[in-house]
Protein backbone atom coordinates (compact mmCIF):
# COMPACT_ATOMS: atom_id res chain seq x y z
CA UNK A 1 0.00 0.00 0.00
CA UNK A 2 1.37 3.43 -0.92
CA UNK A 3 1.00 6.19 1.14
CA UNK A 4 1.63 8.85 -1.36
CA UNK A 5 -0.29 10.15 -4.06
CA UNK A 6 -1.15 7.78 -7.10
CA UNK A 7 0.82 7.52 -10.34
CA UNK A 8 -0.22 5.88 -13.60
CA UNK A 9 -2.64 6.30 -16.16
CA UNK A 10 -5.02 9.47 -16.20
CA UNK A 11 -8.55 7.73 -16.61
CA UNK A 12 -11.87 9.56 -17.97
CA UNK A 13 -15.34 8.27 -18.00
CA UNK A 14 -16.61 8.48 -21.56
CA UNK A 15 -21.00 8.70 -21.92
CA UNK A 16 -22.91 9.12 -25.15
CA UNK A 17 -23.93 12.29 -25.02
CA UNK A 18 -22.04 15.29 -26.34
CA UNK A 19 -21.97 17.01 -22.88
CA UNK A 20 -19.35 14.79 -21.90
CA UNK A 21 -16.67 15.88 -24.05
CA UNK A 22 -15.63 18.64 -21.39
CA UNK A 23 -14.47 15.74 -19.46
CA UNK A 24 -12.80 14.09 -22.04
CA UNK A 25 -10.57 17.72 -23.26
CA UNK A 26 -9.51 17.93 -19.28
CA UNK A 27 -8.85 14.70 -18.92
CA UNK A 28 -6.47 14.91 -22.65
CA UNK A 29 -4.68 18.04 -21.07
CA UNK A 30 -3.62 16.32 -17.88
CA UNK A 31 -2.43 13.36 -19.51
CA UNK A 32 -0.54 15.49 -22.21
CA UNK A 33 1.06 18.19 -18.77
CA UNK A 34 1.99 15.09 -17.14
CA UNK A 35 3.41 12.91 -20.02
CA UNK A 36 0.85 9.81 -18.70
CA UNK A 37 -1.09 7.34 -20.74
CA UNK A 38 -5.07 8.46 -20.84
CA UNK A 39 -7.65 5.44 -20.49
CA UNK A 40 -11.08 5.77 -21.92
CA UNK A 41 -13.70 3.91 -19.71
CA UNK A 42 -17.77 3.70 -21.30
CA UNK A 43 -20.01 1.80 -18.10
CA UNK A 44 -22.75 0.17 -19.58
CA UNK A 45 -25.24 -1.94 -18.17
CA UNK A 46 -27.59 -5.05 -19.74
CA UNK A 47 -30.82 -4.67 -18.69
CA UNK A 48 -32.41 -8.27 -19.49
CA UNK A 49 -32.53 -9.72 -23.21
CA UNK A 50 -34.30 -8.27 -26.13
CA UNK A 51 -36.27 -9.65 -29.09
CA UNK A 52 -36.99 -7.27 -31.44
CA UNK A 53 -40.92 -7.87 -33.04
CA UNK A 54 -39.88 -5.98 -36.48
CA UNK A 55 -36.77 -8.12 -38.27
CA UNK A 56 -36.12 -4.76 -39.97
CA UNK A 57 -35.35 -2.54 -37.03
CA UNK A 58 -33.12 -3.77 -33.99
CA UNK A 59 -31.74 -1.22 -31.36
CA UNK A 60 -28.67 -0.77 -30.65
CA UNK A 61 -27.60 -2.80 -27.27
CA UNK A 62 -26.47 -0.89 -24.17
CA UNK A 63 -22.91 -1.95 -25.23
CA UNK A 64 -23.19 -1.61 -28.88
CA UNK A 65 -23.85 2.53 -27.68
CA UNK A 66 -20.84 2.63 -25.43
CA UNK A 67 -18.67 1.45 -28.36
CA UNK A 68 -20.28 4.28 -30.54
CA UNK A 69 -19.29 6.99 -27.41
CA UNK A 70 -16.10 5.54 -27.60
CA UNK A 71 -15.38 5.59 -30.90
CA UNK A 72 -16.50 9.60 -31.00
CA UNK A 73 -14.43 9.86 -28.20
CA UNK A 74 -11.12 8.42 -29.52
CA UNK A 75 -11.80 10.89 -32.81
CA UNK A 76 -12.35 13.69 -30.93
CA UNK A 77 -8.93 13.35 -29.21
CA UNK A 78 -7.15 12.00 -32.04
CA UNK A 79 -8.68 15.35 -34.04
CA UNK A 80 -7.66 18.13 -31.32
CA UNK A 81 -4.68 16.25 -29.64
CA UNK A 82 -2.71 14.58 -32.64
CA UNK A 83 -2.51 11.29 -33.28
CA UNK A 84 0.79 10.60 -30.88
CA UNK A 85 -1.07 10.48 -27.67
CA UNK A 86 -1.41 7.29 -25.51
CA UNK A 87 -5.19 6.38 -25.96
CA UNK A 88 -6.47 2.93 -24.21
CA UNK A 89 -10.34 2.97 -24.53
CA UNK A 90 -12.49 0.24 -23.07
CA UNK A 91 -16.22 -0.46 -22.13
CA UNK A 92 -16.99 -1.91 -19.45
CA UNK A 93 -20.51 -4.42 -18.24
CA UNK A 94 -21.59 -3.15 -14.68
CA UNK A 95 -22.92 -0.81 -12.30
CA UNK A 96 -20.97 2.45 -12.53
CA UNK A 97 -19.47 2.95 -9.67
CA UNK A 98 -17.60 -0.67 -10.18
CA UNK A 99 -16.56 -0.27 -13.14
CA UNK A 100 -14.95 3.07 -12.43
CA UNK A 101 -13.97 1.36 -9.11
CA UNK A 102 -12.22 -1.52 -10.98
CA UNK A 103 -10.86 0.49 -13.91
CA UNK A 104 -9.21 3.02 -11.74
CA UNK A 105 -7.27 1.08 -9.37
CA UNK A 106 -3.38 2.50 -10.93
CA UNK A 107 -4.78 5.33 -12.09
CA UNK A 108 -3.03 8.99 -11.32
CA UNK A 109 -6.66 10.41 -10.94
CA UNK A 110 -10.55 9.72 -12.39
CA UNK A 111 -12.37 12.48 -14.21
CA UNK A 112 -15.59 12.31 -14.68
CA UNK A 113 -18.30 15.01 -16.08
CA UNK A 114 -20.98 16.84 -13.92
CA UNK A 115 -24.20 15.57 -14.97
CA UNK A 116 -26.90 18.17 -15.85
CA UNK A 117 -29.17 18.23 -13.27
CA UNK A 118 -31.23 20.80 -10.91
CA UNK A 119 -32.28 20.59 -7.31
CA UNK A 120 -32.39 16.53 -5.68
CA UNK A 121 -30.81 15.35 -8.71
CA UNK A 122 -27.82 17.75 -8.77
CA UNK A 123 -27.42 16.49 -4.58
CA UNK A 124 -27.95 12.83 -5.33
CA UNK A 125 -24.69 12.95 -8.61
CA UNK A 126 -22.80 14.66 -5.60
CA UNK A 127 -22.79 12.23 -3.54
CA UNK A 128 -22.43 9.62 -6.06
CA UNK A 129 -19.34 11.09 -7.02
CA UNK A 130 -18.15 11.35 -3.55
CA UNK A 131 -18.71 8.01 -3.10
CA UNK A 132 -16.60 7.48 -5.87
CA UNK A 133 -13.72 8.95 -4.87
CA UNK A 134 -14.37 6.96 -1.67
CA UNK A 135 -14.72 3.41 -2.48
CA UNK A 136 -11.79 4.22 -5.76
CA UNK A 137 -9.07 5.91 -3.01
CA UNK A 138 -8.12 7.99 -6.31
CA UNK A 139 -8.16 11.58 -6.64
CA UNK A 140 -11.87 12.31 -8.66
CA UNK A 141 -12.12 15.20 -10.64
CA UNK A 142 -15.71 16.51 -11.60
CA UNK A 143 -15.80 18.72 -14.89
CA UNK A 144 -18.43 20.74 -15.53
CA UNK A 145 -20.66 20.40 -18.92
CA UNK A 146 -19.47 23.91 -20.33
CA UNK A 147 -15.70 23.75 -19.02
CA UNK A 148 -13.20 24.81 -21.49
CA UNK A 149 -9.46 25.92 -20.64
CA UNK A 150 -8.91 29.36 -19.52
CA UNK A 151 -6.28 31.47 -17.51
CA UNK A 152 -8.24 30.70 -14.58
CA UNK A 153 -6.62 26.92 -14.99
CA UNK A 154 -3.60 28.51 -13.70
CA UNK A 155 -4.81 29.24 -10.27
CA UNK A 156 -5.56 26.64 -7.78
CA UNK A 157 -7.69 26.84 -4.47
CA UNK A 158 -7.80 23.88 -1.59
CA UNK A 159 -9.53 23.52 1.92
CA UNK A 160 -7.73 22.41 5.09
CA UNK A 161 -8.91 22.47 8.76
CA UNK A 162 -5.60 20.76 10.48
CA UNK A 163 -7.06 17.19 9.76
CA UNK A 164 -5.57 14.15 8.67
CA UNK A 165 -7.82 14.48 5.74
CA UNK A 166 -6.70 17.34 4.50
CA UNK A 167 -3.31 16.76 4.45
CA UNK A 168 -3.74 14.76 1.34
CA UNK A 169 -6.10 17.35 -0.69
CA UNK A 170 -2.87 19.74 -0.30
CA UNK A 171 -0.74 17.69 -1.52
CA UNK A 172 -2.70 17.13 -4.76
CA UNK A 173 -3.06 20.85 -4.78
CA UNK A 174 0.42 21.44 -4.76
CA UNK A 175 1.38 18.51 -7.17
CA UNK A 176 -1.14 20.47 -9.30
CA UNK A 177 -0.21 23.70 -9.08
CA UNK A 178 3.33 22.35 -9.82
CA UNK A 179 2.45 20.63 -13.23
CA UNK A 180 0.74 23.51 -14.16
CA UNK A 181 2.90 26.61 -12.63
CA UNK A 182 0.17 27.41 -10.86
CA UNK A 183 -0.94 29.78 -8.03
CA UNK A 184 -2.06 27.68 -5.07
CA UNK A 185 -4.48 29.35 -2.60
CA UNK A 186 -4.67 27.42 0.48
CA UNK A 187 -8.39 28.42 2.35
CA UNK A 188 -8.83 28.43 5.84
CA UNK A 189 -12.71 28.90 7.10
CA UNK A 190 -14.25 30.01 10.09
CA UNK A 191 -12.74 33.28 11.49
CA UNK A 192 -15.14 34.75 14.19
CA UNK A 193 -17.33 37.30 13.29
CA UNK A 194 -16.77 39.46 16.32
CA UNK A 195 -13.40 40.37 15.12
CA UNK A 196 -13.79 43.22 17.54
CA UNK A 197 -13.73 40.46 20.91
CA UNK A 198 -10.10 39.72 20.85
CA UNK A 199 -10.80 36.85 23.30
CA UNK A 200 -12.02 34.98 20.38
CA UNK A 201 -10.23 36.16 17.25
CA UNK A 202 -6.61 36.06 18.80
CA UNK A 203 -6.77 32.11 19.40
CA UNK A 204 -8.28 31.53 16.20
CA UNK A 205 -5.93 33.50 14.47
CA UNK A 206 -2.91 31.51 16.57
CA UNK A 207 -4.58 28.98 15.74
CA UNK A 208 -4.95 29.36 12.03
CA UNK A 209 -1.20 30.20 11.44
CA UNK A 210 0.15 27.22 12.61
CA UNK A 211 -1.95 25.09 10.97
CA UNK A 212 -1.70 26.99 7.59
CA UNK A 213 2.00 26.45 8.49
CA UNK A 214 2.39 23.20 9.97
CA UNK A 215 0.38 21.94 6.99
CA UNK A 216 2.59 23.68 4.31
CA UNK A 217 5.66 22.92 6.19
CA UNK A 218 5.08 18.85 5.81
CA UNK A 219 4.07 19.14 2.17
CA UNK A 220 5.81 22.54 0.24
CA UNK A 221 9.07 20.24 0.76
CA UNK A 222 8.20 18.15 -2.38
CA UNK A 223 7.05 21.53 -4.31
CA UNK A 224 9.41 24.31 -3.73
CA UNK A 225 8.41 26.31 -6.93
CA UNK A 226 4.75 26.82 -5.99
CA UNK A 227 3.64 30.16 -4.90
CA UNK A 228 1.08 30.04 -2.42
CA UNK A 229 -1.37 32.32 -0.46
CA UNK A 230 -3.22 31.71 2.51
CA UNK A 231 -6.79 32.77 2.81
CA UNK A 232 -8.59 33.47 6.08
CA UNK A 233 -12.33 33.75 5.85
CA UNK A 234 -15.19 34.22 8.40
CA UNK A 235 -17.50 32.13 5.79
CA UNK A 236 -18.43 28.30 6.59
CA UNK A 237 -16.07 26.38 5.06
CA UNK A 238 -17.99 25.08 1.81
CA UNK A 239 -19.31 28.99 1.04
CA UNK A 240 -15.84 29.73 1.49
CA UNK A 241 -14.29 27.82 -1.04
CA UNK A 242 -17.75 27.97 -3.07
CA UNK A 243 -17.07 32.11 -3.09
CA UNK A 244 -13.67 31.26 -4.29
CA UNK A 245 -14.23 29.22 -7.09
CA UNK A 246 -15.72 31.99 -8.61
CA UNK A 247 -11.39 33.13 -9.27
CA UNK A 248 -9.99 30.04 -9.89
CA UNK A 249 -9.99 26.95 -12.24
CA UNK A 250 -9.44 23.88 -9.48
CA UNK A 251 -10.86 23.72 -6.06
CA UNK A 252 -9.68 20.64 -4.39
CA UNK A 253 -12.10 19.14 -0.98
CA UNK A 254 -10.56 16.47 1.13
CA UNK A 255 -13.27 13.18 1.40
CA UNK A 256 -13.16 10.20 3.74
CA UNK A 257 -12.45 6.50 2.04
CA UNK A 258 -14.89 3.75 2.10
CA UNK A 259 -18.89 3.50 1.49
CA UNK A 260 -20.27 5.42 4.05
CA UNK A 261 -18.46 9.09 3.91
CA UNK A 262 -20.20 12.37 5.59
CA UNK A 263 -18.44 14.77 3.93
CA UNK A 264 -20.62 17.87 3.49
CA UNK A 265 -17.56 20.70 2.56
CA UNK A 266 -17.09 18.13 -0.66
CA UNK A 267 -20.69 17.14 -0.59
CA UNK A 268 -22.44 21.26 -0.59
CA UNK A 269 -19.02 22.29 -3.29
CA UNK A 270 -19.88 19.30 -5.57
CA UNK A 271 -24.15 20.34 -6.15
CA UNK A 272 -22.92 24.14 -6.43
CA UNK A 273 -19.66 24.88 -7.99
CA UNK A 274 -19.09 25.45 -11.70
CA UNK A 275 -15.52 25.00 -11.92
CA UNK A 276 -13.91 21.53 -11.77
CA UNK A 277 -13.64 20.24 -8.12
CA UNK A 278 -10.87 17.63 -7.23
CA UNK A 279 -12.16 14.93 -4.51
CA UNK A 280 -9.26 13.85 -2.77
CA UNK A 281 -9.69 10.73 -0.39
CA UNK A 282 -7.78 10.58 3.07
CA UNK A 283 -4.31 8.83 2.89
CA UNK A 284 -3.38 5.44 3.27
CA UNK A 285 -6.32 4.35 0.53
CA UNK A 286 -4.23 4.11 -2.23
CA UNK A 287 -4.04 0.54 -3.05
CA UNK A 288 -1.57 -1.10 -5.99
CA UNK A 289 -4.30 -4.08 -6.90
CA UNK A 290 -4.06 -5.79 -9.95
CA UNK A 291 -4.13 -4.23 -13.19
CA UNK A 292 -7.37 -3.59 -15.48
CA UNK A 293 -7.10 -5.53 -18.75
CA UNK A 294 -6.96 -3.43 -21.41
CA UNK A 295 -6.99 -2.46 -24.65
CA UNK A 296 -5.26 -0.40 -27.24
CA UNK A 297 -8.39 1.48 -30.07
CA UNK A 298 -7.34 2.74 -32.89
CA UNK A 299 -9.01 5.30 -34.76
CA UNK A 300 -12.26 3.80 -36.79
CA UNK A 301 -11.83 0.57 -34.88
CA UNK A 302 -14.42 -0.73 -32.30
CA UNK A 303 -13.66 -0.59 -28.43
CA UNK A 304 -12.96 -3.88 -26.83
CA UNK A 305 -15.29 -4.85 -24.37
CA UNK A 306 -14.75 -6.44 -21.20
CA UNK A 307 -16.75 -7.42 -18.42
CA UNK A 308 -16.29 -6.50 -14.46
CA UNK A 309 -19.48 -7.10 -13.29
CA UNK A 310 -18.74 -10.50 -11.74
CA UNK A 311 -16.01 -8.38 -9.26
Amino acid sequence: MSTGLPTGPVVVEVDSGVEGLPAVDYACIEALRTDTELLMIAPYQVHGSYSPTVAAYRPKTPAELADDALRRAVSHVRHHYGEGMSLVAISGEGARPRVLARTARRARMVIVGQQRATGSQRSRAARANLALAGRTGRPVVVVPDDWQPSAEDRKIAVGIDGAPLSSAALEFALRTASERQATLVVVYAGLPDHRDDNAELHPWLSRAEFVCSEALAAATGKYPGVEVTTLLSNRPAAEALVHESRQVGLVVVGCHAGHQQSDPVARRCLAVMTCPVAIVPERGTFTDDEPQARVPVEQGRTAARIGVDRL
